[in-house]
């Protein structure tokens, strides 16, 4: 099963993981969160990440998933990025989230997980105006 590190501002991805338990009526597997404090320096951090990717492997990869590109807790997980082992999404939301921990029951490999959640993610944002005046959604 693919490991999850969800790395957010404050306390956001803590949130998500509580969010995503509520509705599934139990707590994600190997899903993380790491909450970064900006005023802490970023090897403090990384070491904080790495804890949480240690936390949840389990030999079948890591997906780590990101609040926003560009941001700190983006930043610093791309340093862990490394090919077929471990793959960083941007962009990270609640209908992601219940989605991964559906394909973790599937036993997805990382690279169709990450490719899966990716276009996933692109589509479970909707504009409600525009459903119903019946504008399709692609």
């Amino acid at each position: 099963m693919v490991g999850i590190v969800i790395v957010t501002h404050s306390q956001l991805g803590d949130a998500l993981i509580d969010a995503a338990e509520f509705i599934l009526g139990t707590r994600p597997d190997t899903m993380v969160s790491v909450s970064i404090n900006l005023k802490e320096n970023a090897d403090k951090l990384r070491k904080k990440i790495s804890k949480g990717i240690k936390e949840v492997d389990r030999n079948k990869g890591i997906l780590i998933l990101t609040d926003m590109f560009g941001g700190t807790p983006s930043n610093l997980s791309y340093s862990f990025l490394e090919e077929g082992k471990v793959e960083v999404i941007s962009g990270v939301n609640l209908p992601i989230l219940i989605k991964a921990a559906d394909f973790q029951k599937k036993e997805m490999d990382l690279c169709d997980l990450a490719e899966h959640l990716e276009a996933f993610g692109k589509k479970s944002i909707s504009l409600a105006s525009g459903i119903l005046k019946g504008n399709k959604r692609e």
